[in-house]
């Protein structure tokens, strides 16, 4: 396995796999890995000649007073996590690689960037779709991997490659949970104790609320308010947006009558979670 830090380097080494007529997966990440990550990893792996692993914390997806700065980073672990699941290559840029003196090109969308995490992180998916793209166009993948956690990344990034005829294929992989079923977020070691404990409440929530659609009902409103009332009984827990959505445009729905994503966010303290469940529409869930 190689670390590479260079766009020459990546596309040096991505030039002489296609002259092989090797297949080539992408698993775009921030680093600090963990179990989700490594499922993403194994599944490209599995499907691909060769694997890069894009470690890099995005300047750009992150809004005035985020967290960028303290964001986890552990380079020597994440290397060790990719070189057990059989990666290739890791590219680990520098923010000046990606964004050099002068850089004014961004990748910007509407409608599906417009709710949910869009609405109270106005300038994320841009910043999400431009280092995609440049991603992309640097690895030129096969297939790119990301996991369904964050549902509306997700399908931003499948809307992004099907509007600008990028040959593609987007897989999403499914969530990854704790032994206690909270959801796998570098973000999590941001909790102490009784806010670990707290964060629980956002997976209570989901699968309330999934057994409730199990169950045949089909009206929106009432689903969110039983994942809402679960999570305003939690003193530390503050609430961004519950939501229910179509899954295709993000935009909200009545009835479940159609594949949709009821996703949330919520505030545990001061770090901020995301958790979601899909179905094809009431009856079945999603593939």
């Amino acid at each position: 396995m190689n670390l590479v830090e260079t766009i020459v380097e990546t596309r040096a080494q991505i030039r002489a796999w296609q002259k092989e007529g090797l297949s080539v997966g992408l698993v775009p990440t921030m680093g600090y890995l963990h179990e989700g990550h490594y499922s993403l990893m194994e599944r490209a792996v599995r499907e691909n000649d060769r694997v890069v692993v894009s470690i890099f914390v995005n300047p750009t997806q992150f809004g005035p007073n985020e967290d960028l700065e303290s964001y986890p980073r552990d380079l020597k672990h994440d290397a060790a996590l990719c070189q057990q699941a059989g990666v290739s290559l890791i590219f680990h840029p520098t923010p000046e690689e990606m964004y050099p003196q002068g850089f004014c090109s961004y990748v910007d969308m509407d409608v599906l960037t417009k709710e949910l995490c869009g609405l109270s992180r106005p300038v994320h998916f841009r910043g999400v779709c431009t280092v995609v793209s440049k991603l992309f166009h640097i690895v030129q993948p096969d297939r790119a991997y990301f996991g369904e956690k964050d549902a509306q990344q997700l399908a931003v990034i499948r809307r992004m490659v099907q509007d600008l005829n990028m040959d593609i294929t987007i897989v999403g992989c499914p969530i990854v949970r704790e032994a206690d079923n909270l959801a796998k977020s570098s973000r999590n070691t941001y909790l102490n104790s009784a806010e670990r404990q707290a964060a629980l409440v956002l997976s209570r929530a989901v699968f309330a609320g999934q057994k409730l659609a199990q169950q045949g009902e089909t009206d929106a409103k009432k689903l969110v308010q039983t994942m809402t009332d679960i999570i305003q009984a939690e003193p530390l827990a503050k609430i961004d947006y519950v939501k229910v959505v179509d899954q295709m445009t993000m935009q909200q729905i009545d009835r479940l009558d159609k594949p949709f994503l009821a996703a949330m966010a919520v505030f545990i303290g001061k770090t901020r979670l995301i958790d979601n469940f899909m179905m094809d529409a009431v009856g079945g869930a999603a593939e």
